[in-house]
C-alpha cells in the first residue's frame, strides 16, 4: 500500500503543458486575425522634396501616380474613372483609414486633382494627404 501512495506521488508532481499551450495558441490566432497589415501601392514612386511635413497614420488607404500619370491602387493598375468605387470598396475594410496620395515627380497634375475630386465627391469630409520626401 504504501508502494501505490509513492508511485501516486510521483506521477501527481508532473506538470501538464497542453493548457498553456492552448492559451499561447489561442492568443497566437487572435493576435493574427486582429493584425491589421500595410498595404503598399505597388510602383516605385519619386515623391517630391517638401519641407513641412506631417506623418500620416500607418493604416491608410495608399493610391500611387506613377510617372506616367497610371494610378495603382493596392498593386493594381485602375482607370481614374474607377477610383472612386474602388475606395468605397476599400473604405468597407479600413473605415478609419487616411487616404494617402503618393504622385511621382513626373506625374500629371491633372490626375492627382481628378483623383481628388473622386474621393470628394464619395465623402467631402475626407482628408487627402499628399505623400512627399523629407527635405534633407
Amino acid at each position: 500500500m504504501a508502494r501505490a501512495r509513492r508511485e501516486y506521488a510521483e506521477t501527481s508532481s508532473d506538470i501538464d503543458l497542453t493548457p498553456m499551450l492552448d492559451v499561447v495558441f489561442i492568443l497566437l490566432i487572435f493576435f493574427i486575425v486582429t493584425a491589421q497589415f500595410i498595404k503598399e501601392p505597388g510602383v516605385a514612386i519619386v515623391r517630391p522634396e517638401v519641407d513641412n511635413k506631417a506623418p500620416a497614420k500607418p493604416l491608410a488607404i495608399l493610391i500611387a501616380i506613377d510617372a506616367n500619370s497610371d494610378v495603382y491602387i493596392d498593386k493594381k493598375k485602375i482607370a481614374p474613372a474607377e477610383v472612386a468605387f474602388t475606395i468605397k470598396d476599400m473604405r468597407l475594410d479600413n473605415p478609419r483609414g487616411e487616404i494617402v496620395i503618393q504622385a511621382d515627380v513626373n506625374s500629371d497634375a491633372g490626375v492627382m486633382v481628378d483623383i481628388m475630386e473622386a474621393i470628394n465627391k464619395i465623402d467631402g469630409t475626407t482628408v487627402i494627404n499628399i505623400s512627399a520626401q523629407t527635405n534633407s
